[in-house]
């Protein structure tokens, strides 16, 4: 890049042309040293590992001996980047807990009872309708031997169905078992 051309969000600042010429004259440093090393000129190595490594500053053996290979005749653009703060969190798993809220930001403990109140009730309705719904299966589940219905003159559409039905109670069962559970963590 040169430093009088532009880029897509207007014309390039002065420091940063500086350092794209201080970038330039570097990778010429490097050349020549590389050169000194015995290394041919305009070599660029291409070295694997996280992050992956273009340098022209290793010798050809420094280069087999870590695996890179050559990158001969493709422009090489140098981007420079930011490192991140030290102290910044990577992600948010890494994150220090959060502070205490502040006391506004606290509910009242009646709101809270009364939440958890409306809580419990939708659970309860909820833990209802599911077993309600589980007694119809086990009802047409009959032990495993449902009767057979008239589309069902194909064996094969009965073991299905009956398949269907057993696979249904077991959900339901895991249904009711986790709404039952959640009904546990409530506080009394």
């Amino acid at each position: 890049m040169n430093p009088g051309s532009s880029t897509s969000t207007g014309q390039a600042s002065a420091p940063r042309a500086a350092l794209v010429w201080l970038v330039a004259l570097s990778a010429l440093a490097a050349a020549a040293a590389a050169q000194a090393q015995g290394a041919p000129q305009g070599t660029v190595y291409r070295c694997p590992g996280p992050p992956v490594l273009y340098t022209d500053t290793l010798s050809a053996q420094e280069a087999r001996d870590r695996g890179c290979r050559t990158i001969e005749g493709a422009p090489i653009t140098v981007v420079q980047t930011r490192p991140r703060p030290a102290s910044a969190p990577a992600t948010p798993a890494t994150a220090a807990p959060a502070a205490p809220r502040p006391p506004e930001a606290r509910i009242d403990p009646a709101e809270q009872r009364a939440r958890d109140s409306d809580a419990r009730r939708i659970l309860n309705e909820e833990l209802a309708r599911e077993e309600r719904r589980l007694a119809e299966l086990q009802r047409e589940y009959n032990g495993g031997e449902p009767e057979r219905r008239g589309d069902e003159r194909n064996y094969q559409r009965y073991l299905d169905r009956v398949a269907e039905l057993k696979a249904g109670i077991a959900r339901k069962e895991a249904d009711i078992a986790a709404i039952r559970r959640e009904i546990g963590k409530l506080p009394q």
